[in-house]
């Protein structure tokens, strides 16, 4: 069984460690602990891995975060990936720093990349993770906030929060979504 694991972004180094670009932090992380790479493909970077006979597709779209739909969109017909298989891991600010959320299927909450998919997808109903990385910053300076570097504050537990998600990841592609969401409350 194939899994289209879906890391949101921006490419480019000015984006690298930014807060939005933690769906890709999260795919590095799981490809490094692997020891695998990522190749240069079409709308992206991807890296195939295997976990339990399972096959993950690991995919950093370079379409930019607002544009992310036509990646995903790609990559789901070229591998004959069904909807219930394919993850996209976002960041969120409705959410508490390090706070993770696993849904089925959900509005876009205003999350551009979100949006972007659903509306090349015609559906709203593909499971994403929710990576929540706060909303601590002025009124008027959100852009500025997702697009900044984490914090002090935040470095010291990015990487056991990151640790989980990628926990959330592999339950999903091996006990499925509700099991997993289950035990994720």
């Amino acid at each position: 069984m194939k899994f289209l694991v879906t890391g949101l972004g921006n490419p480019g180094f000015d984006y690298t460690d930014t807060r939005h670009n933690i769906g890709f932090k999260v795919l590095d992380s799981i490809a490094k602990n692997l020891g695998q790479d990522f190749k240069t493909c079409r709308y992206g970077l991807q890296s195939k891995i295997k976990h339990k006979g399972k096959t993950l597709i690991l995919l950093k779209p370079n379409t930019f975060m607002n544009l992310s739909g036509k990646a995903v969109k790609y990559w789901m017909d070229k591998e004959k990936i069904h909807f219930k298989n394919c993850l996209i891991i976002t960041d969120d600010l409705a959410l508490d720093f390090g706070k993770l959320r696993l849904r089925a299927k959900g509005s876009h909450a205003g999350h551009n990349g979100l949006k972007n998919i659903s509306e090349i997808l015609g559906s709203d109903i593909f499971p994403r993770l929710r990576f929540g990385i706060g909303n601590d910053f002025p009124k008027g300076h959100q852009t500025k906030y997702v697009l900044g570097k984490w914090d002090d504050d935040q470095l010291v537990n990015i990487d056991k929060n990151i640790h989980k998600a990628k926990e959330i990841i592999f339950s999903f592609c091996t006990i499925g979504i509700d099991m997993t969401m289950n035990n994720l409350n």
